[in-house]
């Protein structure tokens, strides 16, 4: 079968290995934030849709896990907002009916939790794992670069909401950009609000993989310790860590390869060319920099990727 909701299984640095579910159109999403590795938003937008038949995602899922493959966990995530998707909660109570045996995480990016509807779907999920990067309106503005119905305020105390709602485990990203949230004023205020919303696990992250906009840049790992520490025992560093999954390297690779032999290529390019799916395709991509293998170069379309 030729998935078009599903991808992987990948490797992650946080889930172990992963199948994930796509629930939106490629860069559907609410908010437009200048680190996302799948590029800037051309969908903006904040009003919850079917956007893809239901029932087609949910065969495609039970065509794949008969099987009983070995996965690690179930993951909604994607190129754009999973929870903007209306029928999420009928797909994990279908999971969870049929295929109890693996574990669901939702990787959102926590702007909707205000919606105690929308917790009610989700509640059967084993971990929620949003994402907040500042507690200052107007850096949340430069960073994340919302819908215009979107106000931070109202971002912090939906949170707050999930975790008096939710009773299973919640972990909170945040983002560290050079510059832009990383000074310690930034760092205290937002230590300050994540209090509030009482998380069990802090992960903070930093740029890892081309970034939406080329002027976002990470922080040291000094200084991420120094914000580790600053957030106290619940934070932990999951940027730099050492993979412990070797990705696979045969048909996908050689098909990326073959694909950049011929000319540089956007990102969309190569989706378009190999139908893969954006978070294997970055996965890769960033293995074949880190081996030296291909370069970025930016062009009228945005960033290309170039053998050497």
């Amino acid at each position: 079968m030729n998935y078009k909701y599903l991808f992987g299984p990948v490797p992650s640095r946080r889930l172990g290995l992963s199948l994930g579910i796509d629930l939106v159109p490629y860069k559907t999403c609410n908010l437009n934030c200048i680190y996302c590795e799948c590029g800037r938003t051309t969908n903006l937008i904040n009003e919850r849709k079917e956007f893809f038949d239901c029932n087609e995602i949910i065969k495609e899922l039970e065509y794949f896990l008969k099987n009983k493959p070995k996965i690690d966990y179930i993951t909604f995530s994607g190129a754009g907002e999973p929870l903007l998707y209306s029928k999420i909660g009928e797909i994990i109570n279908f999971l969870k009916k049929n295929f109890s045996k693996y574990k669901i995480v939702i990787l959102t990016n926590g702007t909707l939790f205000l919606n105690n509807s929308i917790i009610e779907e989700i509640k059967k999920a084993d971990l929620i794992i949003p994402s907040l990067d500042s507690a200052n309106e107007n850096t949340f503005k430069l960073i994340n670069r919302p819908h215009k119905d979107l106000k931070l305020n109202k971002i912090i105390e939906g949170l707050i909401n999930l975790r008096k709602n939710f009773y299973k485990k919640i972990y909170l990203e945040v983002f560290i950009i050079k510059n832009l949230n990383d000074s310690y004023n930034e760092i205290l205020n937002l230590k300050n609000v994540i209090k509030k919303i009482n998380p069990d696990k802090i992960q903070i992250n930093t740029v890892d993989r081309p970034p939406a906009e080329e002027f976002v840049a990470p922080v040291s790992i000094n200084k991420l310790n120094e914000i580790k520490n600053i957030f106290g025992k619940k934070a932990e560093i999951i940027s730099f860590k050492n993979k412990n999954i070797e990705l696979e390297k045969s048909n996908n690779f050689s098909t990326i390869i073959n694909c950049l032999e011929r000319r540089p290529l956007t990102l969309e390019d190569l989706m378009k060319m190999t139908n893969l799916h954006v978070n294997e395709l970055n996965k890769i991509l960033r293995e074949l920099e880190e081996e030296k293998r291909i370069t970025k170069i930016k062009g009228d379309r945005g960033i290309f990727y170039k053998l050497k």
